[in-house]
């Protein structure tokens, strides 16, 4: 099947690239993370990260793409060979995964976008109202299918008609809500405390192996490093596409929009609350924050109805931009199957809509799942970088990133990263977190496949994952490259 279709110029990439990576990761995961691990002092280890594990992987993950001008799978056998297609299986899988639960956090933030239009919910009820839609079944499972639905409608229409032209809107959207938001917060009295804590850091926290694992996490998380989305989204570019600048812009542009998002929020806590209560709101698990503390603290500020609704508004947004690019990597591996569009759509859709339903109605699910698959995104920019070394790293600079269409060209530098930075972090901080598993105080039960936050969980669902891919390698090799690709 031919490929014909690219962005329609580099702003569309761009917008389409920042519309992947500035996702709840931003929004909803971003403040708590930093917040749980010190505020200022986990900043440290996030931009380190940034530079010695995110930017490197995008960067890959963008050079691959166009080259091959194919999906993950078919990009790691077209790179390196049939007996490699299940390490892209892996980085597939890991982000599928992702996808069954991410459905349902994008239902939960247009539940509450429409909630709070209509004023069904108050500061004050914010806890049981939460309390009520988490734990009924068809409330989360309809805002599920709802987003599902969305996201696969964008993705039919294609890559110009669909991806590019929701992310001219939604993107702008967001970064305009996020400002407001942020002015907002600075005016406020004493906000003053929420950005010492958020900028003046306490280097202890340095000391504790948390603070690196999350911060490298959390950079992977939100710029979608390793994902495999931006190789998707590589596959329509346009040759002389500049690698290493929209790759970096992506990069630079989600980080500020987590810094924007930090800054809308934590100042605003510090400024309603004491700082003791403040922590503990950002400090309240994936939902706690979002969606009983932020009903809360918009309750007590002037205007603060109608900037809960931008609040919720930015949130979907920022849900929905990323939900697109993870239905259009796996529609993607279809057609390159030989599948067209439509059908790969709505087979992709149909799979993650039933595949989202335990996670919708369980939130032991929801959060196991996140603890497993968010860790697994080391393991697939450990793969992205093995690609790079096996297909040697100064070759892949001077073939796939390098070119007289780049206003920035790398060194080899940017091989001695790949090869032997990126699996020496994934080293260290694997076998940090490893061990942290092991003999901490609460770690009895860190060998039981069936608790929901033991290593016993990771490695069990990994394993399977890895044991299947491997088996059906052959098969899952030879179907990533029944379809053509348009080499224009």
């Amino acid at each position: 099947m031919s490929n014909p279709e690219r962005f329609s110029s580099r702003w569309g990439l761009i917008l389409a690239g920042l519309g992947l990576a500035v996702g709840t990761g931003n929004l909803w995961r971003f403040p708590r993370i930093a917040a749980q691990n010190g505020g200022a002092a986990f900043l440290i280890p996030w931009v380190i990260f940034l530079f010695a594990w995110s930017l490197p992987l995008m960067i890959a993950e963008f050079g691959i793409g166009r080259r091959t001008r194919r999906g993950v799978i078919g990009s790691f056998v077209s790179l390196l060979g049939p007996r490699y297609a299940w390490m892209g299986g892996f980085i597939t899988v890991t982000t599928i995964m992702v996808l069954f639960y991410y459905t349902v956090v994008t239902g939960w933030a247009l539940k509450y976008f429409v909630l709070s239009l209509t004023g069904g919910i108050q500061g004050g009820s914010a806890a049981a109202y939460w309390a009520t839609y988490s734990t009924s079944i068809w409330q989360p499972i309809f805002f599920h299918l709802i987003s599902v639905g969305i996201g696969a409608y964008i993705i039919q229409r294609g890559v110009v008609g669909g991806i590019e032209r929701a992310n001219r809107i939604l993107i702008p959207t967001l970064g305009l809500i996020l400002i407001v938001a942020v002015i907002r917060s600075l005016t406020l009295p004493g906000a003053e405390r929420g950005l010492e804590f958020l900028f003046n850091p306490d280097l202890s926290a340095l000391r504790n192996h948390k603070t690196w694992l999350d911060a490298l996490t959390q950079s992977a998380w939100s710029t979608g490093a390793g994902w495999g989305m931006l190789l998707t989204y590589a596959t329509y570019m346009r040759r002389d596409d500049d690698v290493v600048l929209n790759a970096s812009t992506i990069g630079f542009g989600d980080n500020s929009a987590s810094l924007l998002a930090g800054m809308a929020i934590v100042p605003t806590a510090f400024a309603l609350l004491s700082t003791e209560n403040a922590l503990a709101a950002m400090e309240s698990g994936n939902y706690g924050l979002t969606f009983i503390w932020i009903p809360q603290l918009f309750a007590l500020m002037p205007g603060g109805t109608v900037l809960l609704s931008l609040f919720f508004l930015a949130l979907f947004c920022a849900a929905l931009s990323t939900l697109i690019a993870m239905i259009e990597m796996a529609t993607r591996i279809l057609m390159d199957g030989g599948m067209i569009r439509e059908r790969a759509v709505r087979l992709v859709a149909g799979g993650v809509a039933v595949m989202g339903i335990p996670s919708a109605t369980s939130m032991t699910i929801f959060e196991n799942q996140d603890w497993v698959w968010g860790y697994a995104l080391m393991i697939s920019g450990l793969f992205v970088a093995f690609a790079v070394a096996k297909y040697g790293q100064d070759r892949f600079r001077e073939e796939l990133i390098n070119g007289p269409e780049n206003n920035l060209n790398l060194g080899r530098f940017y091989g001695w990263l790949m090869r032997y930075v990126v699996p020496a972090e994934f080293a260290a901080m694997f076998l940090w977190w490893i061990y942290a598993a092991v003999t901490a105080p609460e770690s009895e039960a860190w060998w039981n496949p069936m608790h929901p936050f033991s290593l016993g969980t990771c490695l069990m669902q990994w394993s399977v994952a890895l044991l299947l891919l491997i088996s059906f390698n052959k098969n899952i090799a030879a179907a990533s490259m029944r379809g053509e690709v348009d080499e224009a």
